[in-house]
């Protein structure tokens, strides 16, 4: 039995008057979510340069792993499984394709 008492993620969301305050609470949470986005994608830059070959880039069955984890993590937090799903594929496909360019960036010969 877990001993987690802190509040599911839906259950944050406050109740606003207008469409302003909406896009205030949005907007403050896009200026969390961004620089956490832009850390994940420096890690692509990491996994590009400790990855021996180019056909390693893709691994489908870590894909799979993390929607499976995002899925079951979506549900526990109140959302839309489905929805977190279909974000986190075109995520993982934007990551595949700028790790893809920065594995061969990184093995350009130099002048």
């Amino acid at each position: 039995m877990s001993t987690d008492t802190s509040p599911r993620a839906i259950d944050l969301v406050q109740h606003c008057a207008d469409m302003q305050e909406v896009r205030r609470n949005v907007d403050a949470l896009d200026d969390v979510l961004v620089p956490l986005l832009v850390t994940r994608m420096g890690y692509m830059c990491q996994a590009a340069r400790i990855k021996a070959s180019a056909s390693q880039v893709r691994d489908e069955g870590r894909i799979e792993a993390i929607v499976h984890r995002v899925r079951e993590r979506a549900g526990t937090e109140g959302g839309q499984p489905d929805m977190m799903e279909a974000v986190y594929r075109h995520l993982m496909e934007e990551c595949i394709a700028y790790e893809h360019r920065e594995f061969a960036r990184l093995r350009e010969p130099r002048p």
